[in-house]
């Protein structure tokens, strides 16, 4: 198992994320079950620190521990970017569901009939661009945060 490389703990870690995320689905929206998937992720990110600092190829430096993890999240994010994008094509209806919420805060704000339908129309049909979009700009920042904050720590834990 120590021959893994941050390639391959990522893509361990981002199947992991997926299929937590299914399950997820069952479970009542805003579960604070979905901060395990965040869980996972740091672990993942975590694990792939830790085993880098225990080689020889490890020297000390705080930019050889964060190129690893930068290795790792990416090949998270290529994996929850894949999934988040199949997951929204095949399931139409969470675009539907988006497009009542946007309706409703339009009616409030007093928008005349046609603006809200071009709005709810264009909401649509960006659906899965948006989706894609955020989850990639969502897990790219996080994992930075997570790479940043456990390179910290490990080199803490060194000294």
């Amino acid at each position: 198992m120590n021959n893994l490389t941050p390639l391959v703990k990522g893509l361990i870690t981002g199947v992991l994320m997926v299929a937590f995320s299914l399950v997820l689905v069952y479970l009542p929206e805003n579960s604070p079950a979905a901060y395990i998937t965040y869980a996972l992720y740091a672990g993942g990110i975590i694990w792939t620190l830790i085993a880098f600092s225990k080689t020889p190829a490890f020297t000390g430096k705080f930019s050889e521990l964060f190129a690893q993890g930068f290795r790792c999240f990416i090949a998270v994010t290529i994996v929850m970017v894949t999934y988040i994008g199949i997951y929204s094509f095949v399931h139409p209806e969470l675009a539907d569901k988006e497009s009542i919420g946007i309706r409703e805060g339009m009616t409030k704000e007093k928008a005349l009939p046609p603006e809200i339908e071009k709005s709810v129309a264009d909401a649509k049909k960006s659906f899965v661009t948006r989706s894609v979009y955020s989850a990639a700009f969502g897990t790219f920042i996080i994992g930075a945060i997570f790479t940043l904050a456990g390179s910290t720590l490990v080199l803490m834990r060194r000294k």
